[in-house]
This record gives structure tokens, sequence and C-alpha cells, in this order.
């Protein structure tokens, strides 16, 4: 018993770790919804608000944040906001966890963007108060793998392919008053919010859907934030985008001339939105938004019920660092379906980051990556409470991350990635576990 314990005492003294005896938990969000004034040309105004959200979680030792945005997080605005928040919330920047939605309704930003996130962040820190954090898992079937051998060409398209890998799992963190009261929710899902993209109109997409429809059934006395797991080859599960949407456009395009089968103009670019069909289908994409945060929603009402392991005292501890994999430049194009051709590039950097929340460990990636190094991580780490968070801590110029096995696939995320194969999948999974190592005082 005396070893025991002294070899646990070892452990911790070799960990550079932050502990305390009572943990105190902050939320709040902010509206960061742009003035119409201020969309770009081709934007049609605002379907629904979105929103920077935040949680800042303080053990008497050290701070973290746990930031979402709708949209996507520049590097400049991630640099910019963590710096602000060290020196003026001390909360370290590698304990910063800012996250974007990556809806694709949300346009480039504009205005005091910078500001109104920084000012979630500074909100949630003036409402710490005593409170204690829970963890557990649920699963939603909303989401699909989107790469498909499309029936009539027979070559690699999207769509969904309902046996893909698919990690189905919700991962949900509860922050809670001493008392039971509720503070916020984390929740962490494998999914891109491109339901709404054609509408060309300001919206949260389902990640905002979802958020809503949380907060809302706790009478908004909660922030719901959401965080974005390995979605690089994930899609809802029912979008028409790839097929009745697809055609149409096809079609409109042909009547011009131009063949955009192996192509995908971004947004609503080439739709008649006044045509009585687009108009329909646009509609239901607008239901389907809700139904599905509905459903994810209450997946992680679910677990937030049903979760009965509290702890009202934790270590903090957080670590970033940089891989680097060899470099590729497309020289042609096409969308999928047919080789790519490629020259040599410079290195691509890839950001990781480390947030240990107790034994819950969240492992991010500045990226969008393939499901399964996400699935993958989860099975090689020590700790059972893992989850991936990408599109985290800015944005890499990878574009798409392939596992490896996945780049002999003529799909778009594959063809459009700037990484060659055979680099990232064992540098992120690897790298995020040294961290976790060194988080644990292992040495090796």
């Amino acid at each position: 018993m005396k070893l025991v314990l002294a070899t646990l005492a070892a452990m911790v003294c070799l960990a550079p770790l932050s502990w305390a005896q009572a943990l105190k938990v902050g939320a709040a969000k902010v509206d960061i919804t742009p003035a119409e004034s201020e969309l770009p040309k081709n934007w049609e105004g605002i379907h629904d608000h979105i929103y920077s959200r935040a949680i800042v979680i303080d053990n008497g030792s050290t701070r973290a944040a746990l930031v979402t945005m709708d949209g996507n997080v520049p590097p400049a605005l991630w640099e910019k906001v963590t710096k602000r928040a060290e020196a003026e919330l001390a909360i370290p920047a590698k304990n910063i966890f800012m996250t974007s939605s990556h809806s694709h309704s949300v346009p480039r930003f504009a205005g005091d963007v910078e500001e109104r996130v920084f000012q979630s962040m500074k909100t949630a820190v003036e409402k710490l108060q005593p409170a204690r954090i829970g963890y557990g898992t649920g699963v939603s079937y909303i989401n699909v793998n989107r790469n498909i051998i499309d029936r009539k060409t027979r070559r690699w398209w999207e769509g969904a392919n309902y046996d893909g890998p698919s990690d189905k799992t919700v991962a949900v963190i509860k922050f809670e008053t001493l008392s039971g009261e509720p503070i916020a929710v984390y929740y962490n899902y494998a999914m891109h919010a491109v339901i709404l993209g054609q509408l060309d109109k300001v919206s949260g997409d389902v990640p905002g859907a979802t958020s809503r429809y949380i907060e809302d059934s706790f009478d908004d006395k909660i922030v719901a934030v959401w965080s974005t797991g390995p979605c690089g080859d994930q899609n809802p599960i029912y979008f028409q985008q790839t097929f009745d949407l697809r055609d149409i456009r096809i079609k409109e395009y042909a009547k011009r001339g131009e063949d955009i089968s192996n192509a995908m103009p971004p947004g609503g670019q080439g739709l008649n939105k006044k045509d009585p069909v687009v108009a329909k289908l646009m509609d239901q994409q607008k239901q389907i938004a809700v139904a599905m945060g509905v459903m994810l929603g209450e997946e992680v009402k679910r677990v937030m019920r049903e979760m009965e392991r509290m702890e009202s005292s934790m270590r903090i501890y957080g670590a970033q660092k940089t891989i680097s994999c060899p470099g590729r430049r497309r020289l042609d194009s096409g969308r999928a379906g047919q080789p790519g051709a490629y020259e040599d590039a410079e290195p691509v950097e890839i950001r990781l980051s480390l947030l240990m929340l107790g034994d819950i460990a969240l492992g991010g990636v500045n990226a969008e990556v393939f499901n399964l190094i996400g699935q993958r991580l989860k099975k090689e780490s020590r700790h059972a409470r893992t989850m991936m968070v990408t599109l985290t801590n800015g944005m890499a110029r990878s574009g798409y991350i392939p596992n490896d096995a996945a780049f002999g696939y003529q799909t778009f995320e594959v063809l459009s990635s700037r990484l060659k194969p055979g680099c990232a999948e064992s540098g992120i999974v690897n790298g995020l576990l040294d961290l976790m190592d060194e988080a644990d005082g292992v040495v090796k």
C-alpha cells in the first residue's frame, strides 16, 4: 500500500498540473450577427442569429476557456483574442479552446467581431460561481459518411454512405452549481454544418439550432456550446445539395453552356430561388435543420439527465504543439472521381492542442479531420473520456486531413488536400497522445 501511495505521489510531482479544492464556472453568449449592411454582395439577409458562446473554468490555481463561435475562426482572430484573454482575464492561451462551428452560412466577419468574442469570455469570467462538472456520452444518427461511388458514373461523389466510417457518439460535459442548477453544457459531435448553405443567408445551421433548443429547454438559464468533432468526411444524413438541388443547378448551368457536373459552385449560386420547386426544397432544408437540432438537443439533454458522477475539484492542464507534414500543390481541377496531378509544395504546419479537465481529455486540431482519425485517437488514448475537437485554435493551410487509407479515394476532400499522404494521421494521433503523456507525467 505504501508503495502504491508513493508511486501516485511521484506521478503527481512529475506532472505539471494545476489542482484546486473548489471549482468555479461561468458561461455567456454574445450575439455576433453582422448587420445586413456588412454582408457581402451575394448574401441576402439573416435567417437566424449567430453567437460566440464561452465557458470559463477556474480551479483556484488556473483557468481554462471553451469557446465556440459560429462560422470560422481565422488565425488572426484567434491570436488576438487569446492574447487579450491571457493579459486581461488571466486565462493562459494554452488553456483556451477556440472552436469554429464551421457553419457554411456565415460570411467573412466584419465590424467588431473580435471584441464581441472577447466579451463572451469576459462575461463568463464575471459570472464565475462554485460549480461541479460531469461527463457522459450518447449517440445520434443524424450524421453520415459523405463519400460514395455514384451509381451512374461509377466514380466518387458526395452522398449518404450508410456503410462508410462514421462515429455517432455525442460527448457531453455538464457544468452545474453545487445545488444542481444548470450553468452550461459543452457537447461534441462530428457533422458538417452545411444544411442551409445554399440559402445565402446568415445562420448557425444545425449547431445553432441545437444550442438554441437546449437553451430554450432550460429557460435560457444555460449556455449550450457546440464543439466540432472530426467531421472532414461527415455530412448531415439528409442533405439536398447533393441530390435534387444539384441536378437542378447542373441543368441551369447547362442552359448557359457551362458544365458543372464535376463542380460545386459556392452557396446558392446559379439557383433561381423564385422557382417554386427550388423554394420548396430550400424550405424543406430549413425544416430539416430545426428537426436535427431538436433530435441532437434531446440526446444531449438525456445524457445530462442521466449523468451521476459530478466533480467539484479537478486539475486543469493545457498544452499545444505544432507538427509539420510534407505539402503538395494541385495542378489540375475537377471536384471528384478522377486522379489529381500535383507538385511538391512547402510543408504544412498543423497545430495540436490538449486540454485536460481532470481525466477528461480534449484533443484539438486546427483543421477538418476525417472521422477515422478521431476514432483512432479515442481507441489509443489512455483516457476513457477522450474527445477530438477540430477546427480549433486557428485554421491550418492543410485543407482537409484524410486518414492514410482515404488517400486512395478520388473524393473532393482528398483531391483538394494540400497534404501528401502518410504523415498527418499518425502525426496528429501520436502528437496528441504525447501531450497526454506529458500531462500524466509518463516517463518514456
